[in-house]
């Protein structure tokens, strides 16, 4: 197997990542640097573009974490593309305290003062047919992440100086791009990786409801089932980061009111419970043992005060038969979380047996030449076939460790 080293420098709770990310919250952290994962493996033959901020966002309240202007990449479409459009919605994790948060704005997930003033676009986003075969020259846009509640959340905190307007920062972009030819699309896809693709979740018949009925609108979520699952300490590490993070953003008012009006709200923030009521086509892609929330949601340190499962959550070939047998638990949950889904003929599913985060946005995940297959077929060609409607894809890989073309992630604690 392909096996991605990756130096870091592990603690506890508070973590400092080897490659420059300082976050003060490991959940935040991990996601936030397993997504950036392979943005360091960028070179000169990327096509970068260039942010744009929104400028009538701030008169609709509709800022970062900051107050700052949110932001978009856009690179335009040609020929056969030019009325389809693709947006990407950036993940990064979440906050789920007044703390957490305040941190949040000093950096890029907060504040478009520190985002990067170019991207590479890679993987679904390229524009070169030989990496992206369908959508490489549609509208391709990257909406940037700073609200830290996966696009959702609608609200304020005065005296921390903290706006939580994710909600409004979607409506906003929404309606800004539809200004520069979105409202004339014939074709869409809303996408996004990991918080991102909760989002696209979250907001996909919102989407929907953005175009007629004539235009063609799918969505695509990349690492973004994150379950409701129990941690190894038997305890719900992830339900209390959502419960915070719906309590303290204002999610509630924005969550699927098919959901909220029998589960509580923070329930309406796991995909489990929306995904098999979502009107609009939508295509589901995740790694089995998602390496995010095996590090910060199944095997947290927080979780495991004796560091039993330390050399395993950073490396799967240091697993005990007992860890393996957890971790293939966890993909039982995740399939029987898909069943009902999946059985609807207009959705798409490719569950790959890797220990991954992240598979659209990175080019050897998406479309090479050793890129991951589930029966010889690549992520970039599931995807294809199923939003051009040229065949069915349900497609689940067999259980660790059958997959040789994985590129999983492999985690050493650095020097």
């Amino acid at each position: 197997m392909k096996l991605w080293w990756v130096g870091i420098v592990i603690s506890l709770v508070f973590s400092k990542w080897a490659n420059g990310f300082v976050e003060h919250s490991f959940n935040e952290t991990e996601l936030s640097f397993l997504e950036a994962y392979g943005e360091s493996k960028v070179g000169a033959n990327y096509l970068m573009v260039g942010l744009t901020l929104i400028p009538g966002a701030g008169a609709k309240r509709a800022v970062c974490l900051d107050g700052t202007l949110p932001g978009y990449h856009l690179h335009r479409g040609y020929g056969s593309g030019a009325n389809s459009w693709l947006i990407q919605l950036e993940g990064g994790g979440w906050c789920n305290s007044i703390r957490n948060c305040v941190y949040r704005k000093t950096t890029r997930r907060g504040s478009s003062r520190f985002m990067e003033k170019n991207i590479a676009f890679t993987g679904i986003l390229s524009n070169k047919a030989e990496e992206n075969p369908d959508f490489f020259n549609w509208n391709r846009v990257k909406l940037r992440y700073c609200d830290g509640a996966s696009f959702t959340g609608d609200g304020e905190d005065k005296a921390r100086q903290l706006q939580f307007r994710g909600q409004r920062i979607w409506l906003s972009a929404m309606e800004d791009l539809k200004s520069k030819g979105m409202r004339y699309a014939k074709q869409t896809l809303l996408s996004g990786c990991s918080a991102g693709g909760l989002a696209a979740i979250l907001h996909c018949d919102e989407f929907r409801g953005l175009f007629p009925r004539t235009t063609k609108v799918k969505c695509l979520s990349d690492a973004g089932l994150f379950l409701d699952a129990p941690d190894v300490s038997g305890g719900r590490t992830l339900r209390n980061l959502y419960n915070g993070v719906v309590g303290l953003q204002g999610v509630q008012h924005n969550l699927p009111r098919v959901c909220t009006n029998h589960l509580d709200p923070t329930s309406c923030f796991f995909p489990q419970n929306l995904i098999a009521n979502i009107q609009t086509p939508l295509f589901i892609l995740n790694a089995a043992y998602d390496s995010w929330q095996i590090q910060s949601s199944l095997a947290p340190a927080s979780a495991d005060p004796a560091g039993f499962w330390h050399e395993c959550r950073l490396n799967h070939a240091k697993c005990t038969p007992s860890q393996i047998n957890f971790l293939q638990g966890f993909r039982n949950q995740m399939l029987n979380a898909v069943k009902r889904f999946a059985m609807s003929n207009k959705n798409g599913l490719f569950i790959n047996s890797c220990f991954a985060h992240c598979q659209t946005e990175r080019q050897d995940t998406w479309f090479a030449d050793d890129s991951p297959v589930i029966g010889k077929k690549a992520i970039a060609i599931a995807v294809g076939d199923w939003y051009f409607d040229r065949t069915s894809v349900k497609a689940v890989d067999c259980p660790y460790p059958c997959d040789n073309s994985c590129h999983n992630l492999v985690f050493q604690r650095a020097n």
